[in-house]
């Protein structure tokens, strides 16, 4: 253990114990405990095929692990079928993938809009809050731009607006800025932590970049799935 540890379980976002995944043959995730505090940026490490995006899937409850708990503020996420798991993300959780996977076909306001569409707000007042968002990360001409007029860095903003949209509890990037310049890494990275911090959101983020993982309060390393600790205070399981 490294850092200063809570002593009540309650302080916990996630707490993971003997987690397996396994696909086909292949054992993605082997025994993995893990430990991630509310309002903790935490990064997780590791080289390709180490694990590390099938930990994140597994607890954002993209998918079950074969074997294990993932217990999320006192539910465990193992035990949810498919429609509880999707309910739950859609409620309290939010993704950044690397790509942003915006829909081509809508303008960046309209993109930003889904979740709360998915809710069932009405389109009048999440189209309000969409352009409220995408204002506070500095897009605020950009929000009838489809992606395919938006910069790399813009569209990746406007994939964070989209994914914080909901104010939801948990923040999962899964190499947020894998595809863009450092530049406009370090630009999306700083508004990206001003809100999830100014939020006290807790935040998981999948990188293999340690310039990315430094802007995390701990990381952790995924290696042959298995996790190890490294860095900082924090909580470790």
């Amino acid at each position: 253990m490294s850092g200063d540890v809570p002593e009540a379980e309650e302080s916990l976002a996630f707490r993971i114990r003997g987690v397996r995944q396994s696909f086909g043959q292949t054992q993605a995730l082997r025994g993995v405990d893990l430990d991630v505090g509310r309002g903790e940026v935490l990064a997780i490490m590791g080289p390709s095929g180490s694990g590390k995006s099938t930990l994140l899937h597994v607890m954002a409850g993209v998918f079950p692990p074969d074997e294990g708990v993932v217990d999320y503020e006192g539910t465990n996420i193992a035990d949810l079928n498919e429609v509880e798991r999707s309910r739950l993300r859609l409620r309290s959780f939010g993704f950044v993938f690397q790509f942003g996977q915006l829909l081509p076909d809508l303008s960046a306001v309209d993109n930003v809009t889904i979740p709360l569409l998915l809710s069932g707000w009405s389109r009048k007042k999440a189209l309000a809050r969409a352009r409220d968002a995408l204002a506070e990360l500095g897009l605020a001409d950009h929000g009838e731009k489809r992606p395919g007029e938006l910069s790399g860095g813009q569209a990746q903003r406007v994939a964070v607006a989209r994914a914080l949209i909901s104010e939801p509890a948990v923040l999962f990037a899964d190499e947020p800025t894998g595809s863009l310049d450092t530049l406009a890494a370090e630009k999306t990275m700083d508004s990206l932590l001003e809100l999830v911090r100014s939020r006290r959101r807790t935040m998981v983020i999948v990188t293999h970049d340690p310039r990315i993982a430094s802007y995390a309060d701990r990381e952790v390393i995924v290696r042959d799935g298995v996790v190890s600790f490294r860095g900082g205070d924090g909580y470790a399981g």
